[in-house]
């Protein structure tokens, strides 16, 4: 069995009046949407993915492919409604997400991703970015371009190159990791990278055990950085039983706090 607790928060922010962020924290399906587009249609669709997603709850024989049929079916229902109403034509939104699936004879994390919502793990005090925006400043920055730096002001910040709402489906991205004790895992919608360095996302990762306290420590602190877009940031720990063991000088010191959501998956 592995061991899994978890934490979210999500505001509106300072400058929108609505959210139209999602989430879902329901084993083993973990998943943050950050919808787009006008008339409240970016929050129709992030809302399209989440209830998608929530058909997989519970489930204990989960592969790769049923998540990423997951995310090619929101598309599907995102496009159908934008056909069937015009004021919600042309809206989208990213998804990410972590879900417990059965690979190579085991439990493995599928990291998935479509657009510039986010998975981070933090392990051993050191903080990883797993997935890789679809957004045009990534691009500048991967050829060159432009610094990280200055990606984080660009004009074009907010443009993404890839996202659910198009026809064909979006290609989705995708990691497979083995869960190891102690890692800790943030999902985050764009707000939270957009006012927040890594350095202190680590810090504040790596500052508190309770994952729900930490969610909202982050979001919290997105908004008092300035809060220009919604923020979501869904926290997630691994405890243990079957999770990989790992050297103790570079474990991070988690361990299950009294409020925190926790579940098993058993193998």
């Amino acid at each position: 069995m592995i061991t899994v607790g978890w934490g979210a928060a999500t505001d509106a922010g300072l400058v929108r009046t609505l959210n139209e962020d999602s989430y879902l924290a329901e084993r083993p399906v973990f998943v943050v949407a950050d919808g787009m587009g006008g008339h409240a249609a970016g929050e129709v669709a992030s809302r399209i993915v989440i209830d998608e997603f929530r058909r997989l709850a519970g489930a204990t024989d989960l592969s790769p492919d049923d998540v990423v049929a997951a995310v090619t079916r929101a598309n599907d229902a995102i496009v159908a409604m934008g056909n069937a109403d015009s004021e919600q034509a042309g809206m989208g939104t990213t998804v990410t997400g972590l879900a417990m699936v059965q690979a190579s004879g085991g439990w493995h994390w599928m990291v998935f991703n479509v657009g510039d919502s986010r998975v981070y793990r933090f392990a051993g005090g050191h903080l990883d970015q797993v997935t890789v925006d679809h957004s045009e400043v990534e691009e500048l920055v991967a050829t060159g371009q432009i610094s990280r730096r200055e990606a984080r002001v660009h004009q074009r910040r907010n443009i993404v190159t890839r996202s659910l709402g198009t026809w064909p489906a979006p290609q989705v991205d995708s990691w497979l990791l083995p869960p190891v004790l102690g890692d800790r895992y943030l999902l985050c919608s764009d707000g939270l990278p957009t006012e927040m360095e890594d350095t202190e996302i680590s810090l504040c990762l790596g500052a508190e055990q309770d994952p729900s306290g930490t969610a909202r420590h982050l979001v919290e602190r997105a908004v008092a950085l300035g809060g220009r877009d919604n923020v979501t940031a869904l926290v997630i720990d691994v405890f243990g039983d079957e999770a990989s063991d790992v050297d103790e000088d570079t474990t991070p010191r988690i361990s299950p706090a009294p409020d925190a959501e926790r579940e098993r998956f058993d193998a």
